[in-house]
């Protein structure tokens, strides 16, 4: 599983001109399912998303997690963070779950998500527009293989 994370001040996620979720202050969350991946990687990520201290505390260290700050986390799910550009010119998504199982284990993550804060989504497998404003910029990437942050 990998997820891209950006702090932000404000983002949205619209299908077809309509907002579909919409968060102030906290993380966008790219993510996408590696064929493979487990229930074991989805709380190993959820896990890292929810602790993870990118925000600034009162000396501007970054030293608070989206919790601490009482903000809210947008997924997105992303398939396209799986494709490979080693060959060719265009990217191959091979390592990409199934549409069925990758669909499951983000709602899976979601759902562990809002057990410690709010959560907003985009719609799985549809065409989104992602708006955001981002925070710093602060943008990460974490990657979970086999339960493990690697």
């Amino acid at each position: 599983m990998r997820a891209v994370l950006q702090r932000v001040k404000r983002a949205q996620v619209s299908v077809d001109g309509s907002t579909v979720g919409s968060i102030d202050n906290g993380l966008v969350v790219l993510a996408g399912v590696a064929d493979g991946d487990t229930l074991d990687d989805v709380a190993t990520m959820a896990e890292k998303l929810i602790g993870l201290r990118v925000f600034p505390d009162e000396e501007g260290r970054m030293n608070r997690s989206v919790v601490d700050i009482a903000g809210s986390i947008l997924v997105v799910s992303q398939f396209t963070l799986l494709g490979s550009v080693r060959k060719g010119r265009r990217p191959s998504f091979t390592a990409a779950a199934s549409p069925e199982v990758a669909e499951e284990l983000l709602q899976v993550l979601v759902d562990s998500l809002a057990e410690h804060v709010p959560v907003e989504a985009g719609c799985f497998g549809a065409h989104m527009a992602v708006d955001l404003v981002n925070d710093g910029p602060v943008t990460l990437v974490i990657d979970v293989v086999g339960g493990q942050v690697v």
